[in-house]
């Protein structure tokens, strides 16, 4: 459990990390907005990991259960970052209308960013609900 623990938090900084860096070249990306939007998901996912390993040790699962929330919360905080990385890379606008002002991408790079986006969606929810099941009264009892 410890190791899971400070697995999350390294991850948490390092993801941290990238957001800041890609806030350092969020002006190169061809949608600048989506460029800002890539720096603050690397950012704030970070700071999620970090909190999740924080609380850890508090989530009672079972130990399938945890792995799938352990590298769900893993896919879904980096792949948050990298899909929203190639959406302003690519200049995407189907998920994103209000960040994407007006731009659009192929139609390979919509799906793709879509798909990604889709996905990450649902890994992020799951979590959030693996973690509170983890953390009801009666597991921690």
């Amino acid at each position: 459990m410890e190791t899971l623990k400070r697995r999350l938090i390294w991850h948490g900084m390092f993801l941290f990390l990238l957001g800041l860096l890609t806030g350092l070249i969020e002006t190169q990306f061809v949608n600048v907005r989506m460029g800002l939007a890539a720096h603050l998901e690397g950012v704030m996912n970070g700071i999620f990991l970090i909190a999740l390993g924080a609380i850890w040790g508090e989530i009672k699962l079972s130990a399938t259960l945890t792995g799938i929330t352990f590298y769900s919360a893993l896919y879904g905080t980096y792949a948050n970052w990298f899909f929203t990385v190639l959406a302003a890379s690519f200049g995407t606008g189907a998920l994103s209308p209000i960040t994407a002002a007006g731009k659009h991408a192929l139609p390979w790079q919509e799906s793709l960013v879509t798909f990604g986006l889709t996905s990450v969606g649902v890994s992020i929810i799951s979590v959030a609900l693996l973690v509170l099941w983890g953390l009801r009264e009666k597991a921690s009892s």
